[in-house]
């Protein structure tokens, strides 16, 4: 069962399942995985990022960069390659993977962990359609204040602010 959503921290499942015990600890775990999306507004410029986000069709509709729960059997990069296609349409071949970046979250849903691991990705044509599945309903390109704004939970804003700073210290690949 995938995870379908969460509001104020609290996770909803599909056909009402609890998290299974990942690790075989006993403790419910939660794990999802994603891509923090990026394009730049005009060649090799690092000033001017633009970062994708997606407004959940549910709860209380908040922003996130395209993620979602591992299914068994499936390893953490491949989640977070589904997800960006399922969620919004755009698939690997269409971004790059930023190689160094990988940041980890950690906090509890209904008083159960969760972690979720983001890698960063380049859209190569920042034309590219975004298609949004059913999920969401809407997505938006930011700069990284507005995104920042539309992130609304701090460790989301803390790691977009990494991911930014990360990308001025690269070159266009």
């Amino acid at each position: 069962m995938g995870l379908v959503g969460y509001s104020n921290r609290k996770c909803y499942l599909q056909g009402g399942e609890e998290p299974h015990d990942e690790n075989g600890s006993g403790t419910m775990a939660l794990r999802a995985c994603g891509l923090i999306i990026f394009r730049r507004i005009e060649e090799a410029s690092v000033s001017d990022i633009e970062f994708l986000l997606l407004q959940t069709s549910y709860g209380i509709h908040h922003w996130t960069p395209p993620k979602g729960h591992v299914d068994p059997g499936e390893d953490d990069m491949t989640t977070a390659l589904r997800e960006t296609e399922e969620e919004a349409g755009l698939q690997p071949g269409q971004f790059h993977i930023m190689d160094g970046f990988r940041k980890e979250l950690n906090y509890k849903v209904n008083n159960k962990p969760k972690t979720v691991i983001y890698w960063l990705g380049e859209l190569k044509d920042r034309n590219a359609q975004v298609k949004l599945s059913n999920e969401h309903q809407d997505y938006r390109w930011l700069r990284l204040q507005e995104a920042c704004s539309y992130a609304g939970y701090q460790d989301m804003q803390d790691t977009l602010n990494e991911a930014h700073q990360f990308l001025q210290g690269q070159t266009k690949p």
